[in-house]
């Protein structure tokens, strides 16, 4: 079976012609994702097309905390709030996928017209996952086609389409994923080209890619903390860190020993550089530290 090709951008990343997809693990997640990608538009003379029953004001970025004045960019026609009803359901109440595609071409032509420079379009698919309103995979596997077919050849379109990985079977968010080209994450805790650092959610901690050297021993521990906060255990993704130092190692061990009792510090992926330098360390100078999962990732992009 021929395995799928992904462009994977940080939300800040996506641009013009992205058919983007997130699968979160929950409201963190999704909020970390979906509010920066609603609030750099409309900062940015872009307009903002969400389809979503939530109320306006409640949805990612434009809470009470962000200062967000929503009804002035609704009234700018900046900031567009369908409804299901309006957007996707025939009069029956059922998921009609082709409404739904003219609905996203009317709105990005509108766009167009009202002098805007970029239309951004999101919403969240993960109720027609749900029982007993369960719709058909393969009506959705085709709004989702029709919709990549409207948005990546766009030069004003770029659209993320949302789904809780827990509303489904894993074959059918693998094969809803599959309709997308571009998977949209948060954007780094830290990038300087030698060191990023990304938040995972499920589990909870970090993915740590490039090299962990002796100068940026501060960011990273930084990171560790905030995100150690407040949780039980961590996970470390190193499935992409390339070199680690002996003073990162020290660095893990002696965060480690700050953790609740009984909690360890957990690796997952081990690159094989990397797992050499702990091997010849020896885990036995590590407490705290544990080996964690050794799947492989390559069909689990995008889905967790």
């Amino acid at each position: 079976m021929e395995t799928p090709w992904f462009a994977k951008r940080p939300v800040s990343g996506v641009r013009p012609g992205d058919h983007g997809w997130l699968a979160y693990s929950g409201a963190e997640e999704r909020d970390r994702v979906i509010g920066p990608f609603v609030r750099e538009g409309l900062e940015t003379n872009e307009k903002v097309v969400y389809v979503t029953d939530a109320p306006p004001d409640r949805l990612p970025g434009l809470g009470p905390r962000h200062r967000i004045d929503v009804d002035a960019y609704r009234r700018a026609g900046q900031l567009r709030v369908i409804s299901r009803q309006d957007a996707c359901l025939d009069r029956y109440g059922g998921f009609e996928p082709a409404r739904m595609v003219d609905t996203l071409g009317r709105e990005v032509d509108a766009a167009f017209g009202q002098g805007f420079r970029a239309c951004r379009i999101t919403t969240d698919y993960s109720w027609l996952l749900d029982e007993p309103r369960r719709s058909d995979l393969g009506q959705m596997l085709g709004c989702e086609h029709r919709v990549g077919d409207a948005v990546s050849p766009s030069t004003m379109a770029m659209a993320i389409c949302q789904i809780d990985r827990h509303a489904c079977r894993r074959d059918e968010l693998i094969a809803l994923r599959d309709t997308h080209e571009v998977l949209v994450e948060v954007n780094p805790e830290f990038d300087d080209g030698i060191l990023k650092i990304v938040r995972t959610f499920e589990p909870d901690g970090l993915r740590v890619e490039g090299e962990l050297d002796a100068a940026r021993h501060a960011v990273f521990a930084e990171k560790l903390t905030l995100v150690s906060k407040d949780r039980d255990r961590v996970h470390l993704d190193f499935s992409r860190l390339a070199f680690i130092d002996l003073g990162g190692l020290h660095l893990l061990a002696q965060h480690a020993t700050v953790l609740p009792a009984r909690e360890p510090l957990v690796l997952d992926h081990l690159a094989p550089d990397v797992e050499s330098v702990i091997e010849m360390v020896g885990w036995h100078r590590l407490p705290g530290i544990a080996r964690g999962s050794e799947r492989a990732l390559s069909d689990s992009e995008g889905i967790g």
